[in-house]
């Protein structure tokens, strides 16, 4: 029986150092940590690997239930998954376990705290979003692409596929720049 401990921030810029002192605090032989956003599953190796490899009385430990996921689907997908394997999941703030029987009512209205919560930072950014560009301070996200090379690779004879390769972005990418009108 083990205790493995998954930490995740959001972005590359957050630091785990603070969960990650308190999952080893707690015993957690194993720790498995990523920085990628909790609003999907997807692209998050780490977890789906600590499920591949849960085994019958392992325990999978967070210290908070937003840790899991922001989705309540997903983080009773990921209590379903545990289980299926015979393992519990323990979050530690507040401390919860799927391992009595309240645990899972009490994750179920914690998970859907957790998204309600990401429906308000969306709705908060938006908001921000709106008062920036109203005053003419929001300028979008910064181009990814230098349009005037795409455009000079092409005149240069370049198709889309090879200007994508060379860029390392997509064909569509690279057909959108040559559309925009100049």
């Amino acid at each position: 029986m083990a205790r493995i401990g998954y930490a995740r921030v959001s972005t590359l810029d957050q630091d785990l150092d603070v969960q990650l002192a308190r999952l080893r605090g707690e015993g957690c032989g194993v720790i498995r940590s990523e920085k990628v956003s909790g609003a999907s599953r997807d692209g998050r190796a780490e977890l789906a690997t600590i499920l591949e490899f849960l085994r019958p009385g392992d325990e999978l430990v967070v210290t908070r239930l937003d840790r899991l996921g922001r989705d309540t689907r997903d983080v009773l997908n990921v209590v379903h998954e545990a289980e299926q394997r015979g393992a519990s999941v323990t979050v530690l703030d507040p401390h919860v376990s799927t391992r009595g029987e309240m645990g899972h009512v009490v994750l179920t209205v914690l998970g859907m705290v957790a998204q309600m919560e990401r429906r308000f930072i969306k709705e908060r950014q938006r908001e921000g979003i709106a008062r920036a560009k109203g005053v003419g301070v929001y300028t979008g996200g910064q181009r990814r692409l230098d349009r005037e090379r795409v455009r000079a690779l092409h005149a240069a004879g370049l198709g889309p596929a090879a200007i994508a390769a060379a860029l390392g972005c997509s064909r569509m990418q690279v057909y959108r720049i040559l559309q925009e009108p100049r």
